[in-house]
């Protein structure tokens, strides 16, 4: 049912390679991020390099050409940042796909961009897009790809056969958890992939459900849901959920891919959260996503520095209160689980354009407001979250 590694990707003359998915989330990289490169410009490539630096043998961005990815974003280690995709080439490890690293509002393909991608395919490599535009779709590119042997991984292209919702999440023996945020961009999957490091390191089987572009490229594997026709939102939430739940997980970090498995069942399941209902351009995909999943706990995930939505001309909505934001998701949640109603049993909150000061007085903010274990998991660690889920699970299944 995921759509990496089938409908999200179209290949030919792939025999004697390595499977799709290891292609997708294990294959050597560099990433294109010409005249966009940041945290937040550039999410894609800034969770790479975090996540799976092991992978990316440069960033194509020449406004900071010399220097490293460490010495641009704070992490991401010794990772050379280059002028051109010529340089990007020769650097060795020579890579064996490029990464479109970026995923902006429309989900265009810069035009400046396109000479790149043929220059990509020419030399042999494959190229992953988390683009709306799908460059499967793209006549030039798709027979550059089919001679030269290469795949196009649309990363947001959805399987064709997804169901309504009907509730079947509620069938899982593994707890459910989904990442909800008091806006977009504010570190639901970030949170996601730190607590399943985290669950790991506690002996606990926690499975990560990429429900974005990002989170597939990590995992191998996913539905975009923001590329879903809006009917089909819950059934896709719900697919994944039990997927992930059937399979298992295991604790994203170099060497293997995120999510890979070893054959067991998950005890809990992670569910990538998106949008945020308080936005006004996101909130539908949230809502699918809260009533497919049915989640047993929620994480709420906030940026203290961010008193408004965020993005396009969203700014006049003001996000509210954190003890309100609770109380919306979880009336949300009522909705269609009355008897069990999830709740949000923690806060993980994005503070990394604030001082070490200001970070923990937001998070000491957070936990005076909600009553709830909260803290920065990238700069102080998942700990209290982790813990909260474990004793939220313990809780619901009893001894």
């Amino acid at each position: 049912m995921s759509a990496a590694g089938s409908e999200g990707e179209r290949a030919s003359s792939s025999r004697g390679r390595p499977s799709s998915r290891e292609r997708l989330s294990a294959s050597r990289i560099t990433i294109l991020c010409e005249g966009a490169f940041g945290v937040e410009t550039a999410k894609t490539a800034s969770t790479a390099v975090r996540y799976q630096p092991e992978r990316v043998t440069s960033v194509i961005e020449s406004r900071f050409a010399g220097r490293t990815v460490g010495e641009t974003l704070g992490f991401g280690g010794d990772i050379p940042i280059v002028a051109t995709f010529e340089e990007a080439l020769a650097h060795e490890p020579r890579p064996e796909a490029l990464l479109i690293g970026i995923a902006p509002q429309g989900g265009r393909l810069p035009e400046a961009w396109r000479a790149v991608l043929v220059a990509a395919l020419e030399a042999g490599l494959d190229i992953i897009s988390g683009l709306h535009v799908f460059l499967c779709d793209d006549p030039e590119l798709a027979a550059l790809a089919e001679q030269r042997g290469c795949t196009l991984f649309d990363l947001r292209k959805p399987p064709d056969d997804l169901p309504v919702g009907t509730g079947r999440a509620m069938r899982t023996e593994a707890f459910r958890v989904l990442t909800v945020g008091t806006d977009c961009n504010t570190g639901k999957m970030t949170v996601s992939l730190e607590l399943q490091r985290a669950l790991a390191e506690r002996g606990v089987r926690a499975a990560f459900a990429a429900t974005g572009q990002t989170g597939i490229l990590i995992a191998g594997r996913g539905i975009a849901v923001d590329a879903v026709v809006s009917d089909f939102i819950s059934g896709a939430a719900e697919c994944l959920t039990l997927e992930a739940a059937a399979d298992g997980g295991s604790s994203p970090g170099s060497g293997a891919a995120a999510g890979a498995t070893d054959g067991g069942e998950a005890e809990i399941v992670l569910v990538e959260g998106q949008g945020s209902l308080m936005h006004p351009g996101y909130s539908g995909v949230t809502l699918g996503l809260l009533h497919g999943t049915l989640p047993q706990a929620m994480i709420l995930t906030w940026m203290p520095s961010r008193p408004r939505i965020y993005g396009g001309n969203h700014g006049w909505v003001e996000i509210p209160d954190l003890d309100e934001v609770i109380r919306r998701y979880e009336g949300a949640l009522a909705w269609a689980c009355p008897d069990v109603p999830g709740r949000v049993i923690g806060v993980s909150l994005a503070t990394y354009d604030i001082s070490e000061e200001e970070a923990r007085a937001a998070v000491r903010h957070a936990r005076e407001v909600t009553g709830l274990p909260a803290t920065d998991p990238i700069r102080f660690g998942a700990a209290p979250l982790a813990d909260a889920i474990i004793q939220a699970r313990d809780a619901a299944t009893g001894p």
